[in-house]
């Protein structure tokens, strides 16, 4: 198996936010593209980033401004709704709180309860996360070729609390996150792609041995 195929596509089951390791090509449409009722406050972020996003940048200073438009609403009291708040027992819950009409970028909210993790998994488009309650647990990897296969590499562990916001753009951006604390964590995430089409933001799912080394 050579390391281009050794990663494989996923897809979520979007209502859940739960990802899978099915093999299929995540553009399948398993989501309508319906109006998301949404809170004053998540209508001014979504303008900010729609500013952003509409100066036509690189992925890289995308993500780096829509951080900056994302930051100042984290932990706000006004941003969600109590249905957008809401979490999975089985799972970590994917909330699509916008879908910008020409695909250009998505804001969803993820609630995860203590425990709850997501496969190791690298993205469709550059993405900004941002904590808004609670913490949350990441590991970072790197892909190395190891002969005809290839391994995974973890070069970073982190715990972001309340109020941490984070870019980053394809490629590179393979990770794992998790709520490793005993309360509830929420975090908003931006994605460049349209999420109530494609359903996911993950591109490939990574079942690799880890090195520690």
């Amino acid at each position: 198996m050579t390391p281009a195929t050794a990663a494989r596509t996923a897809t979520d089951r979007t209502t859940t936010g739960r990802t899978t390791s099915t093999v299929r090509t995540p553009a399948t449409d398993r989501t309508a593209a319906v109006p998301v009722r949404g809170t004053a406050r998540l209508h001014r972020l979504v303008e900010d980033v729609r500013e952003a996003v509409g100066r036509g940048l690189s992925p890289e200073l995308t993500a780096h401004l829509v951080s900056e438009a994302l930051r100042p609403h984290m932990g706000a009291p006004d941003l969600l709704t109590e249905e957008q708040r809401q979490s999975d027992p089985e799972t970590y819950r994917q909330h699509l709180l916008h879908a910008e009409p020409d695909g250009s970028f998505s804001v969803v909210g993820l609630v995860w309860l203590p425990g709850q993790r997501t496969c190791i998994h690298d993205h469709v488009a550059w993405c900004v996360a941002g904590v808004h309650e609670g913490e949350e647990c990441e590991r970072r990897y790197r892909l190395v070729p190891d002969g005809t296969s290839a391994r995974l590499v973890p070069i970073q562990d982190v715990v972001n609390p309340q109020g941490e916001v984070c870019g980053f753009a394809p490629p590179g951006d393979i990770h794992r996150v998790w709520n490793g604390a005993t309360d509830l964590a929420i975090s908003i995430h931006v994605y460049g792609a349209d999420i109530s089409r494609l359903g996911t933001s993950v591109r490939r799912v990574y079942d690799l041995p880890e090195d520690d080394q």
